[in-house]
């Protein structure tokens, strides 16, 4: 057990060593540090900012070929409710009409790199790097040659026990493609998790529970609620405890109490917790598709709200999703065929009736969702406005559509001004920038900057031309 001592004073268990030398169920430190109030003042500069990146594959139906525009807005500018509800009401981003005013949509960047024998995979060593694709492994083997976005806030941003950024995932891993998105460094593809529950016992640090209460949890019979709360309560009347260690952990129990009766940083209620625990034996089961994706985009704004992360990713669906999508009852034809259009992973096949209007439904899926994770954020408030406010949210593809697997003009859909920094209700084009640029603002839009204390330019190849989108930003 970890002890730490003074020259006047006895040796006492830390608080850190003492949750974590009891084994069984430990309350995790990482998040109960993040149990904090918030500072006031959208200008303060030590507020904290987060981002998240959820993915989509497979690219998305804009004008390519003979093939309409059906994804963005019919004229550049202004945003508004209004707007995709009526003259966008045929375009996926309608799906966001309750955000609009939050709404930031970027067209006109492309990935600078060719792909290396396979664009999927390609296109997703790219997507939140900036970097080259590797040589050695290539093809639906290849890799980053660079940091992701995440990654880089994280490392800056989050707290020293929390070092990880969050990442998620939700769907089937096929082997073909498995995880693209998340990258320590060259080559260094970080595992993404995609059971919720296994994400919630990891960030409350409930881990090696017996069997028997797993059982109990399963069948609905305990709550996780009262773990967590039993653990701080027998933590407490400990003889071992020095006045000193009650008072700080008594700090830890008001903070779980306080709460759980204020909507700021909330533990999840109970049913929340059920569902999840309903979900411990997922391994990407299609029909749980959309069930998972929004239990992951609860727990990413849970962990935002704590400040237990500054940055996550969700990836939907493998490298190429081969997800067969359940819409409206209706079962679809695997997602990546019908961004091919025919009933084939290659170039050949039987045509699949009303592709087209199949992968837009999907877009509008993926846009639904994407709004699920919006309403989320924008539940828990804070002394100024929403976690949303805070945050930027992305919805990306590692392709810009499904036919051509064309690496120009990425769809990037914003969410959220990061504390005023970004614009909002707005549509631009980047002018066909490489899309280092619009990470660079993003990490800008965090709080991180330059060496010289301007805005980040160095984000993705070294190669890369530096800067910023200016059409992005507010301040």
């Amino acid at each position: 057990m970890t002890t730490t001592s003074t020259p006047n004073r006895k040796p006492r268990v830390t608080r850190r060593g003492f949750l974590y030398g009891l084994g069984g169920t430990a309350l995790a430190l990482p998040f109960l540090e993040g149990l904090r109030p918030r500072k006031a003042g959208a200008a303060d500069p030590d507020r904290p900012r987060f981002a998240v990146f959820v993915r989509q594959a497979n690219g998305c139906c804009q004008a390519e070929g003979d093939e309409p525009e059906r994804f963005w807005p019919h004229e550049l500018g202004p945003v508004t409710q209004a707007s995709l509800t009526t003259t966008d009401a045929d375009r996926a981003v309608s799906e966001l009409a309750e955000f609009a005013d939050k709404l930031l949509l970027v067209r006109g960047t492309r990935f600078a790199f060719p792909g290396n024998g396979c664009g999927h995979s390609g296109g997703g060593n790219q997507v939140l790097t900036a970097h080259k694709v590797s040589d050695d492994p290539m093809g639906n083997k290849s890799l980053a040659m660079g940091e992701s976005v995440d990654n880089r806030i994280a490392r800056e941003l989050n707290r020293p026990a929390q070092p990880e950024p969050l990442t998620l995932y939700a769907g089937a891993m096929g082997g073909y493609i498995n995880e693209v998105l998340s990258y320590r460094g060259p080559k260094d593809l970080r595992p993404a998790d995609r059971n919720p529950w296994s994400v919630y016992t990891k960030m409350v640090g409930i881990t090696e529970l017996p069997e028997e209460i797993i059982k109990q949890i399963k069948a609905r019979r305990t709550s996780v609620n009262d773990l967590v709360r039993e653990q701080m309560m027998s933590l407490m009347a400990s003889p071992k405890l020095s006045s000193d260690d009650q008072d700080r952990l008594q700090l830890h129990f008001d903070a779980i109490r306080d709460i759980e009766v204020e909507l700021a940083c909330q533990l999840p209620p109970q049913a929340e917790l059920d569902e999840m625990a309903a979900q411990m034996d997922y391994s990407g089961q299609d029909d749980r598709m959309q069930i998972i994706v929004k239990m992951q985009m609860n727990l990413i704004a849970l962990a935002f709200a704590c400040d237990y992360a500054r940055a996550a990713t969700l990836q939907i669906g493998d490298g190429n999703d081969g997800t067969e999508y359940l819409i409206d009852g209706v079962k679809f034809p695997r997602y990546h065929q019908i961004s091919h259009r025919i009933y084939s992973d290659g170039a050949e096949g039987d045509p699949i009736p009303d592709a087209l209007g199949k992968h837009h439904r999907i877009d509008r899926e993926h846009g639904k969702m994407f709004a699920h994770l919006l309403q989320r954020l924008s539940m828990y408030t804070t002394d100024v406005g929403t976690i949303l406010d805070d945050s930027v949210a992305v919805w990306c593809n590692d392709l810009a559509t499904g036919v051509g697997h064309s690496y120009n003009n990425i769809p990037w859909v914003c969410a959220g001004s990061c504390g005023g920094f970004l614009k909002t209700g707005l549509y631009v084009d980047a002018g066909g920038v490489d899309h280092n640029k619009f990470h660079n603002t993003i990490l800008s839009a965090v709080g991180l900057t330059n060496i010289e204390g301007g805005p980040v330019d160095d984000f993705g190849d070294p190669g890369l031309e530096p800067g910023v989108i200016d059409a992005m930003i507010a301040v």
